[in-house]
């Protein structure tokens, strides 16, 4: 009696272990992934990725490049750097005397090497001498506005050195020509000969020397 006592006794403490052994490893369930060392999303993490998000958008929106590099885009369309005007010193200045069809002397103006302007002045300021009297009065003709100067491209300008009959008159051998009647630093171009001067005048620039042929009108 006391063996099969004792044989069941022994039965029942091993059934008991069993059961607690299973109860402990149930109440465990999975494992914690922080004990094991598993890289569980954090709030620093996502906090992060936000901002560089937000980072990486602000400097599209600003006009940084992506490389990071702070490089800025100009806008489609800019034009700075364009339109320069043409001073007395970008141009050479070439006169000419032209017999037909009336007597004048032409004006070429030529770009200097590596420069593009504009000549948007439509009138040169043309003088001989230092005197009032010399200065050559506009007389409209031609006439674009504005000019490109640049590379073989050139302008051309007409200028009648006297207007008026008899012996009047100053002879000069070189004339003064500048873009712009308050340009400080006019050109002084000899000319083919010494005509005499009294009351000349001068055309607008033109692309066309049929154009510049100066008259009284």
């Amino acid at each position: 009696m006391r063996s099969r006592l004792a044989t069941r006794s022994t039965r029942l403490v091993l059934a008991a272990a069993a059961v607690t052994a299973l109860a402990a490893t149930t109440a465990c369930g999975p494992e914690d992934p922080s004990e094991t060392g598993a890289a569980a999303p954090s709030a620093s993490t996502s906090s992060s990725a936000s901002a560089s998000a937000s980072a990486s958008t602000e400097g599209t929106e600003s006009g940084e490049s992506s490389d990071g590099k702070g490089e800025t885009e100009a806008p489609a369309g800019d034009k700075s750097g364009y339109g320069q005007s043409c001073g007395t010193n970008d141009p050479d200045f070439t006169v000419t005397w032209e017999a037909q069809p009336i007597s004048h002397y032409l004006v070429t103006a030529k770009a200097k090497s590596g420069i593009t302007c504009y000549l948007d002045i439509n009138t040169p300021s043309v003088s001989f001498g230092s005197g009032a009297d010399g200065v050559a009065s506009p007389v409209g003709q031609g006439g674009e506005d504005p000019i490109k100067l640049s590379g073989s491209s050139v302008a051309y300008a007409g200028i009648n050195v006297k207007t008026t009959e008899g012996e009047g008159g100053k002879q000069f051998e070189n004339v003064i020509i500048a873009t712009s009647e308050d340009d400080p630093n006019p050109a002084e171009v000899e000319l083919p000969d010494a005509p005499t001067v009294d009351k000349p005048i001068v055309t607008n620039w033109s692309t066309k020397r049929d154009e510049v042929i100066p008259r009284i009108v």
